[in-house]
């Protein structure tokens, strides 16, 4: 039985209400000044079942960059452009106890990336794309997931320039580590393209298309192991213990859960807690963990 599939807006309704005055504590992205100054209270959400039902609250048109959230959909496109043995070669699938961005965990691991949803892991995986160029490194990516996912992401260049005006330390010191031990071959190219990638854009719909273009994958199981292992940074055992879905953030705010067997849950919520995940997200994959009676505890 989809237990997924019986979920009401009522409901929705309900939790979000009990969850919003906690979400208030959260910051955006202080780092990216576009993600910054987009409007706290904005909220999507929509859950897409595998027998068709779709659920939707919130706000259907308004668009958000993936950031984060992509790198379950580079780890699916080259798994299955490239198949496991490139990909693991280049990255590890263990997980961190130390922040995203994270130089000390790196080098602790002699440049070995740690896991594909963390930044080092990630910038690792783009020196692994098609493409002589960050441009069309991207455009393969973004074309991919558009056919194979039935939806209509765009590269946000307003969200790139921003990422441009703010140079990321943490993410260039990542590449230089990453280079020095041999795990990409050119650290502008696989920098300038992670950063396209993470600026990948679309509504919430698009969101939960992707979700299940991972359910229907034959890597499913790979990559959600991961995505519950490492997908919410050192935040990852905790909350797999207390909800169990697996599960990916983003600094914009995006979040995506997946329900095996069941579908995907996209959310989109812009304050971070300071792991930088969403607040509203995790608050609301919880209350629906509980009425799934999912969680262990």
């Amino acid at each position: 039985m989809n237990r997924l599939a019986r979920l009401r807006v009522e409901d929705i309704q309900a939790w979000v209400g009990e969850v919003h005055l906690s979400d208030r504590k959260g910051q955006t992205a202080y780092y990216i000044p576009v993600l910054n100054q987009v409007n706290p209270e904005v909220f999507a959400l929509q859950i897409h079942c595998l027998e068709g039902e779709i659920l939707s609250w919130g706000d259907e048109t308004v668009t958000f960059p993936l950031m984060s959230v992509i790198k379950p959909f580079l780890l699916l496109y080259l798994l299955t452009h490239l198949g496991e043995d490139a990909v693991f070669r280049r990255v590890g699938k263990q997980a961190s106890s130390y922040p995203f961005n994270s130089l000390t965990q790196l080098q602790e691991d002699c440049g070995f990336p740690r896991n594909p949803m963390i930044n080092s892991g990630a910038i690792a995986l783009t020196d692994l794309l098609a493409g002589e160029t960050p441009e069309s490194r991207c455009e393969n990516l973004l074309l991919w997931l558009n056919e194979m996912g039935n939806c209509q992401l765009f590269l946000d260049h307003s969200v790139l320039d921003s990422v441009h005006s703010y140079p990321n330390a943490h993410n260039q010191a990542l590449s230089l580590e990453l280079e020095k031990n041999g795990y990409i071959s050119h650290r502008y190219l696989a920098l300038e393209t992670y950063n396209r990638i993470c600026c990948l854009s679309g509504k919430i719909a698009d969101l939960a298309n992707l979700g299940k273009l991972i359910l229907a994958s034959s890597f499913a199981e790979i990559i959600l192991e991961i995505m519950t292992n490492c997908g919410l940074y050192e935040a990852s055992q905790q909350f797999a213990l207390e909800v169990g879905f697996p599960t990916k953030s983003g600094v914009s705010g995006a979040l995506l859960s997946i329900v095996p067997k069941q579908g995907a849950i996209a959310c989109y919520s812009p304050l971070l807690n300071e792991q930088g995940n969403s607040i509203l997200g995790l608050n609301l994959l919880t209350y629906i963990s509980r009425w799934m009676e999912l969680n262990i505890r």
